[in-house]
């Protein structure tokens, strides 16, 4: 599957938060240009917040760091070109979003949380 150039839409229930034009592929990660949409103001701190935790790498905080990304996956949902996936780990600051997904859920509950090099 082609990925580059391809369109990735975030959405909070009907809401467009914003789209991701891929400009790189680094499989599993997929990264490019995020564009806000009207939703995306409602959740902007809670990206902000859990890319903080990711940054901090303290072990200690691991578990804010899950708090926050639950959170941030109960309020919005990722759309491939092929419709919703069901797993995701999505990263979001300023014009950049960096993500990975999954048809099946992440082994041991959590995926890895660094971008792709």
């Amino acid at each position: 599957m082609a990925f580059e150039g391809a369109v990735w839409k975030v959405r909070s229930g009907d809401e467009p938060v914003g789209d991701i034009l891929i400009d790189e592929a680094d499989f599993p990660w997929l990264s490019g240009r995020f564009t806000a949409g009207p939703g995306f103001a409602g959740v902007r701190e809670l990206f902000a917040r859990e890319l903080a935790l990711v940054e901090e790498d303290d072990e200690a905080r691991r578990q804010e760091w899950e708090d926050a990304y639950d959170e941030v996956r109960r309020r919005v949902s990722l759309h491939g070109p092929g419709g919703p996936v069901p797993e995701f780990l999505l990263h979001i600051e300023g014009d950049r979003a960096w993500f990975r997904w999954s048809d099946e859920p992440f082994d041991e509950g959590r995926p890895e949380t660094e971008p792709p090099a």
